[in-house]
């Protein structure tokens, strides 16, 4: 790894000026400005539910709770989910960004009612989608805000972990000690607040599986279970023992498997369900049915 007094100092300039080539390998998905790059309707499947995303983190978690939803007898949970490929730019559609002007996936748009309503932000989506069908909410009302507050810590801590440690030690174009030290230690705190948390408690919320749990076990959860930035051996994630048991009960979740199949496009082939709009697609769309192998 680089040493820190190896990194040639830099002075920003008087005004900042976007340099599109200095963004590494998303610098195709990242500018300065919002708005759409190009005119492109979105498709529109049956379902009450029209998701548009990508088999990231942020899209899991609202995968995974449209499959719990519909595990759970909620029909009216049925979903579309079409695939939003970021490095094709897909988010920087016309009609992408009509539904989310952040151009960021998960985006929703709920059909469920007299008007079509759209959602953006993945704690949104699971928040609203909670609170339409009355599930996955903790049956004591008070322990609500307890429910809010991990759901928010989430939204606000995986940046630290995504942005952050997952860019500058997978991602960026060199590996410089200071950010990834940075970031590394930030990362390694949030797990010990969650290696506290659930030493005393089942899941997020005693022993209520809610949507904090779901919003914070595709990021967390991945990561104690070697499925992120290829991380888990420099994070010493084994030693946060009550995390890894969480994180093992959801991921033998049915549902949790078939939520990060969806709008997948890496991986193993048998994992990878492109796009979903029927819940045969996950025993006959797979990418392995589909484009099986030629060895």
């Amino acid at each position: 790894m680089t040493d820190a007094t190896d990194i040639d100092e830099y002075t920003p300039p008087e005004v900042w000026t976007w340099d599109a080539e200095s963004g590494g390998r998303f610098a195709k998905i990242n500018r300065p400005i919002a708005g759409p790059t190009h005119d492109k309707e979105l498709p529109v499947g049956r379902h009450p539910f029209q998701l548009y995303s990508l088999g990231t983190p942020n899209g899991v978690k609202v995968t995974v709770m449209f499959e719990e939803l519909l595990a759970a007898g909620h029909e009216g949970a049925e979903y579309d989910a079409w695939l939003i490929n970021i490095g094709e730019g897909d988010q920087f559609s016309s009609g992408f960004v009509a539904i989310n002007p952040n151009s960021k996936i998960p985006a929703l748009l709920d059909r469920s009612g007299e008007k079509p309503v759209r959602v953006f932000e993945s704690g949104a989506i699971l928040l609203h989608l909670a609170e339409k069908f009355d599930a996955f909410l903790p049956t004591d009302p008070e322990k609500r805000p307890e429910m809010l507050s991990w759901l928010f810590w989430q939204m606000g801590s995986a940046p630290f972990l995504g942005g952050g440690f997952g860019h500058f030690y997978a991602y960026a174009p060199k590996k410089w000690k200071y950010p990834i030290d940075r970031y590394a230690m930030e990362v390694k705190r949030q797990l010990d607040v969650l290696d506290r948390h659930l030493a005393e408690n089942r899941y997020m919320v005693g022993d209520e599986y809610t949507i904090a749990d779901i919003a914070i076990w595709p990021w967390y959860g991945q990561l104690v279970l070697g499925r992120l930035y290829d991380a888990a051996r420099f994070l010493d994630v084994e030693s946060y023992e009550n995390v890894v048991r969480w994180a093992k009960e959801l991921d033998a979740r049915p549902a949790v498997l078939r939520g990060r199949m969806v709008n997948r496009t890496f991986g193993k082939p048998e994992l990878q369900l492109h796009e979903r709009h029927d819940a045969s697609d996950f025993d006959t769309k797979t990418q392995d049915k589909l484009a099986p192998s030629q060895e």
